[in-house]
């Protein structure tokens, strides 16, 4: 091979000889660059093919989140239509009551962080009491007022309900730009606005029952499945709140504000019947034109007293534990206060919750026998606490307080529901709520004057107990058949 060749074969098939002199640099670069694009190119198709998994992936769990939440909200609608509540209109008055509990969490979550609720360990018994009575001051309102004039306009019972949602969602728009800017001035009368329209539609929503309970309800099952919404509200709101007032105790109230703009529009779609004024019991009229009240029936008024010696005991035991579980913890709780008293108060929302739930899943419950029972375990638990007192003593008697309070409240609505005449419901509603909120606070009034001994004040609550119970079954034997009547 002649040394021309050679030197052609070296450049072109050995590749170890370099571009010769006078050969343009730039055509040994079009590799180079062709794989710069080429490698672009991949990187480029990688990342959309990251993208387009990423996507899909990101459709799959929207689509199960989707299914997820599709399927709850099913099951929760097949639960609020059973038993013929869809058709009879109860399944709306349910709905509308979990967006009552929904909005008041996140509401009491707002305020919680404020001076209206906020009672600090070292606050003073006297501040503890000047609380307790203005807790009376919604019922002071909703009592002689609002109960009246709910029985003599009846008939606008939706408007009504409409109304207190209104009100409570501009009163949550006002509350929120007090707590932002700190006005007090504004605070106090908005948040005692919020508590006196709450008052004011489980007034109304109370008395409204009756005119949508399918026939296969007992008034006990039906009272306990709106009281189940609220809790079910409660606990799915809660979270939402919370997470919101992360940014501002504001934005939870705005939030509720929101929420009650909805259970506005659900108490206007509430079923024609619940304005309905047909089958109603109309009072008798004197000759002056003035409406002659009957007495209530002996039932009611023994179902009365009985939640009222429940609801003294619980008022009692929120205010005695709390100072009794803060100075003197159980041996071994000392670093653990709050949580002590969190687990003793948690054992009694436990058993209010077990109480609403089997009320309402019993198929027959008697609210005569229901509230004597009640009063009759809460007796009995005291006593075995005031002369056994420790924690796990001190837990049941939380959780058969609960269980009792729920119970026997379901049988009282119950039982005013059914005995109590259309145009006399309303104020009998608004009545026995202000008579069981003064019991808790007397209940929470005895509670702090008593020295804090726990053998003593659990002896004088039990010892109080005891005597209320017997006061009861006296009014029970007096009542003969007609007061022992099972429904």
């Amino acid at each position: 091979m002649r040394p021309e060749d050679s030197r052609h074969a070296g450049g072109t098939v050995g590749g170890s000889a370099g571009p010769r002199p006078g050969e343009d640099a730039d055509t040994e670069e079009l590799p180079g660059r062709s794989g710069a694009r080429m490698r672009a190119r991949s990187v480029a198709g990688g990342s959309r093919r990251a993208a387009r998994a990423a996507a899909r992936g990101a459709r799959r769990a929207g689509s199960g989140t989707g299914r997820a939440a599709g399927y709850t909200l099913r099951q929760a609608r097949r639960a609020t239509h059973a038993e013929g509540a869809g058709d009879s209109g109860l399944s709306r008055l349910i709905e509308l009551h979990a967006f009552n509990g929904a909005g008041d969490a996140a509401v009491a979550i707002s305020l919680a962080g404020t001076l209206f609720f906020q009672v600090p360990t070292d606050q003073a018994r006297g501040q503890v009491a000047l609380f307790l009575g203005l807790t009376m001051l919604p019922f002071a309102i909703v009592a002689p007022l609002i109960g009246p004039f709910l029985d003599r306009f009846s008939h606008g019972r939706r408007w009504a309900i409409g109304a207190t949602m209104a009100l409570r969602a501009f009163l949550c728009w006002v509350l929120a730009d007090a707590v932002r800017s700190g006005d007090s001035v504004a605070l106090f009368p908005a948040a005692l606005g919020c508590l006196v329209a709450s008052k004011a539609y489980g007034v109304t929503r109370a008395a409204a029952v009756p005119r949508v309970l399918p026939r296969q309800l007992s008034l006990v099952k039906a009272n306990s499945r709106i009281s189940l919404s609220a809790v079910a509200g409660a606990a799915i709101s809660a979270p939402l709140a919370v997470g919101a007032s992360t940014f501002g105790p504001q934005w939870s109230l705005r939030y509720a504000f929101l929420v009650f703009v909805g259970a506005t529009v659900l108490a206007i779609l509430l079923p024609a019947r619940v304005d309905s004024s047909a089958g109603e019991d109309g009072a008798a009229v004197t000759g002056v034109g003035r409406a002659k009240r009957p007495p209530l029936p002996y039932s009611v008024k023994v179902a009365l007293r009985a939640n009222t010696g429940m609801r003294l005991l619980s008022g009692f035991l929120t205010m005695f534990m709390a100072f009794l579980l803060r100075d003197e913890p159980f041996p071994g709780w000392e670093d653990k206060p709050a949580l002590l008293l969190g687990l003793v108060i948690g054992s009694a929302g436990l058993g209010s919750t077990i109480g609403i739930t089997l009320g309402s899943v019993l198929r027959r419950i008697s609210p005569q026998v229901t509230v004597v029972v009640m009063l009759l375990a809460d007796a009995a638990v005291a006593v075995v606490v005031a002369l056994f007192y420790g924690l796990p003593t001190a837990v049941l008697l939380g959780l058969t307080a609960g269980l009792a309070q729920s119970l026997g409240k379901l049988s009282l609505d119950a039982l005013i529901q059914r005995e109590v005449p259309e145009r006399r419901r309303a104020g009998t509603f608004a009545k026995s709520e202000t008579l069981l909120q003064l019991s808790w606070v007397v209940g929470g009034f005895i509670g702090i004057v008593l020295p804090l001994n726990p053998e003593l004040g659990l002896g004088v609550a039990a010892a109080i107990l005891v005597a209320w119970s017997g006061w009861t079954l006296s009014a029970v034997r007096r009542g003969g058949p007609a007061a022992r009547r099972v429904s």
